[in-house]
């Protein structure tokens, strides 16, 4: 099964790739050839122009502090296990404590490296980033990979807590989505969502199917369009039934 996320507002869209940006350098980190920590590097760049932007960091404390307050209302209930809410609520106060206490913008600390802003300034340009355009660079790259490893994770700190509040804040929207099972008739799917507030749609499709859904939505509806890609990747529309997962995250 395949899973795929559409986000259904702008925070949300920004939480995604976030998520992604942050795990896709993770795993470049933890890898070791210079060609993988370029490519960790690069997304480093990528989550400062997200982060660095907008006032990310208090729309993260709003957030947290509106799952602080649902969570804290769950208490004294007999159907909510006591040791689960109170590891839930300890895992809030830790991400919003963390994002308090940075100062500044997450990774602003990372733009008076003047070093790293020459590469970001090159990381755009086609090979923007060769030896003989950023020799220190290059000397940078042939240093032993523990010490790569150990200056990317040093730089990353730059972003505190941020991380952590974002796989958080998206667990938590995550786990509160039920699926079922749903068909698209020739292809298509629409739910009409009652005027509910609805802020992420997940759906998983079977793999060896081999079709693509095309997913649009909004505030009143959501709808599927399911495509099938031939030698060239050109998607052509699927005429027949499709059987999949749907959630959809308040």
């Amino acid at each position: 099964m395949i899973l795929y996320e559409y986000p259904l507002n702008e925070r949300v869209r920004t939480l995604l790739r976030l998520e992604y940006l942050f795990r896709r350098n993770a795993f470049l980190v933890q890898r070791g050839h210079p060609f993988d920590h370029h490519h960790a590097l690069l997304s480093m760049f990528e989550i400062m122009d997200v982060t660095t932007r907008q006032d990310l960091k208090g729309e993260l404390l709003k957030d947290l502090e509106r799952q602080r307050q649902q969570y804290l209302g769950y208490r004294g209930n007999p159907a909510v296990a006591e040791g689960a809410l109170e590891q839930v609520l300890a895992e809030i106060e830790a991400a919003f404590q963390g994002l308090t206490q940075q100062m500044g913008k997450p990774g602003q600390a990372l733009l008076e490296n003047e070093w790293l802003m020459s590469i970001r300034s090159r990381a755009g340009i086609p090979g923007g980033t060769c030896e003989f355009d950023l020799p220190a660079y290059y000397a940078w790259q042939h240093l032993p990979e523990e010490q790569r490893r150990e200056d990317l994770m040093r730089w990353m700190d730059a972003f505190g807590s941020l991380p952590m509040a974002v796989e958080l804040l998206l667990r938590l929207l995550r786990d509160g989505g039920v699926a079922h099972k749903s068909v698209a008739q020739s292809g298509c799917y629409q739910q009409n969502l009652g005027g509910r507030s609805y802020q992420l749609l997940r759906l998983r499709v079977d793999g060896t199917l081999g079709v693509i859904p095309e997913i649009t939505g909004h505030r009143l509806m959501v709808s599927v369009r399911y495509m099938r890609p031939d030698a060239d990747w050109k998607l052509k529309p699927v005429t027949g039934d499709v059987q999949f997962e749907l959630a959809l995250c308040a």
